[in-house]
């Protein structure tokens, strides 16, 4: 756990006891402070007890004794309308931070590598963190990934901490600055916590700000608004710019050509990896994943040939384009994390013969943008309470059913794939790669909240599903066939 004992003594306010929240209540504790926490959930005050810790109504309080609010990301500070512990705050002048603050601020000498973006930016995480571990060097990761940054242990200037950011988080911090981040793009989503666009784009930015000398400012120039923000970097100064594309050259960083991955942060224009024997990763999108983990590894001074062998062995994120196996040469693709039309493209991008399981809480714009696909699905089996809305989009361009839950969905789209290979229509050839087989898909480009706590339980409840069909799929062929 953090050592943050430069707070013993001092009162520190924290709002919100979910996991990042608790986090920092133990590491304050722990390091002396006095804690004033809450919660408006009544049930998440109680974990306090065990802490020995009261709660304090922090809308109720006298502002003056507290050093500051740590506030979880998950609560408004600003937009669309403050909490009113986060509003008594801000009059009394005191500053507004989360934990990725307070990590900062204590481990200033361990290395420190940031990734942010609207998509992709987990995979990048996991797959930067699992080639620098890989190489032999101490590594935590965390932050908007999962696991919150005061319960790391404390590191060492030869080791590495690896943080996932969220546009909250980036909102919340005050004097942190990281060794290397990155920014891999930015397309509209949680405007309404930004007061819009502007907004949300500042936030992304801050993962650049105080960033000095030999930091490395890593950024796609593939989407206009990032594309836009490298050049007032690179007109600012003060960074090691390094700019990452899958589009084509992007002199003095890392690019890819002809699925190729280029090196040329030393102008060398070094061939690195073929990517498409990257098979665990597919898709262009992943190409960019892998881009930039590359450049961040570079920036930890891993040698090229360690970062190759990490990229080979990643195992791959739960829950995004996750690959839980094969029925009958039909391969299952769990994509739970795909909230957004915008992450399912990457999906859809991935595969040519596709069933589509989609579906669950809308979110705005629905499925508009996914046309481009629609030539690679066979069919879509739609589930929740977007179903309706998305028949509408889809009909008359795509064929689909209506199934309500994903088991019956699930259970539809396999039928149906097996109908498809009988008759002829796709591959049934088990050696087929990723990208020609058929797929069944879910990436729902929903939220999952009308169905499931969350996309995790979304995703596990999909991979039980496929559990299931497989062992009735081989107890139906070892009765059919006993010599088999």
């Amino acid at each position: 756990m953090i050592d943050l004992s430069h707070f013993r003594g001092k009162t520190v306010a924290v709002l919100g006891l979910g996991k990042s929240g608790l986090a920092s209540v133990k590491a304050l504790v722990k390091s002396g402070a006095i804690v004033w926490a809450w919660d408006d959930n009544e049930d998440s005050r109680h974990q306090l007890d065990e802490l020995n810790v009261a709660p304090v109504n922090l809308v109720e309080c006298d502002w003056t004794m507290p050093e500051m609010l740590v506030i979880s990301p998950g609560i408004p500070s600003t937009f669309p309308t403050p909490h009113a512990a986060a509003e008594k705050a801000r009059r009394a002048g005191k500053p507004i931070v989360c934990d990725v603050e307070l990590l900062c601020s204590t481990v200033a000498e361990t290395p420190m590598l940031a990734i942010t973006g609207t998509n992709g930016k987990s995979t990048t995480t996991a797959l930067t963190a699992h080639i620098i571990a890989q190489s032999g060097i101490k590594t935590q990761v965390g932050g908007n990934l999962g696991y919150p940054v005061l319960g790391f242990d404390a590191l060492g200037v030869d080791d590495c901490y690896v943080l996932e950011l969220s546009s909250y988080q980036l909102d919340l911090i005050d004097q942190a600055a990281f060794d290397a981040s990155a920014l891999l793009n930015i397309t509209p989503d949680h405007l309404d916590r930004h007061g819009g666009m502007t907004g949300y784009i500042g936030a992304k930015r801050n993962i650049f700000t105080r960033q000095k000398g030999p930091k490395w400012a890593i950024i796609s120039i593939d989407d206009d608004h990032c594309a836009k923000m490298a050049t007032e970097l690179a007109r600012e100064g003060g960074h090691r710019m390094v700019e990452i594309s899958v589009n084509g050259p992007a002199p003095h960083g890392v690019y890819v050509d002809d699925h190729w991955l280029i090196d040329d942060l030393d102008n060398a224009r070094d061939p690195i990896l073929d990517l498409a024997t990257v098979t665990h990763m597919p898709g262009r999108h992943n190409w960019q994943n892998i881009a930039f983990a590359y450049a961040l590894c570079r920036a930890r001074n891993v040698a090229p040939r360690d970062i190759i062998a990490g990229i080979m062995s990643f195992p791959g994120l739960a829950h995004r384009q996750e690959q839980l196996g094969t029925i009958d040469g039909i391969i299952f693709v769990n994509d739970s994390k795909a909230t957004n039309a915008e992450a399912t493209a990457k999906a859809l991008s991935a595969y040519d013969t596709i069933y589509w399981i989609l579906g669950g809480k809308p979110k705005e714009g629905g499925i508009d943008g996914l046309d481009a696909f629609y030539g690679r699905i066979k069919k879509a089996f739609l589930i929740g309470s977007a179903a309706e809305a998305f028949a509408t989009t889809l009909n008359g361009h795509v064929p689909f059913e209506q199934c309500g839950t994903l088991d019956v969905a699930t259970r539809r789209a396999l039928e149906t794939a097996k109908a498809d290979q009988a008759e002829g229509r796709t591959s049934s050839d088990t050696e087929s790669t990723a990208s020609s087989a058929p797929v069944i898909l879910l990436s729902p480009a929903c939220a999952s909240f009308d169905q499931f706590k969350s996309f995790e339980a979304r995703g596990d409840a999909f991979r039980d599903l496929f559990t299931d069909l497989r062992t009735t799929t081989a107890d139906i062929a070892s009765r059919t066939n006993p010599e088999a």
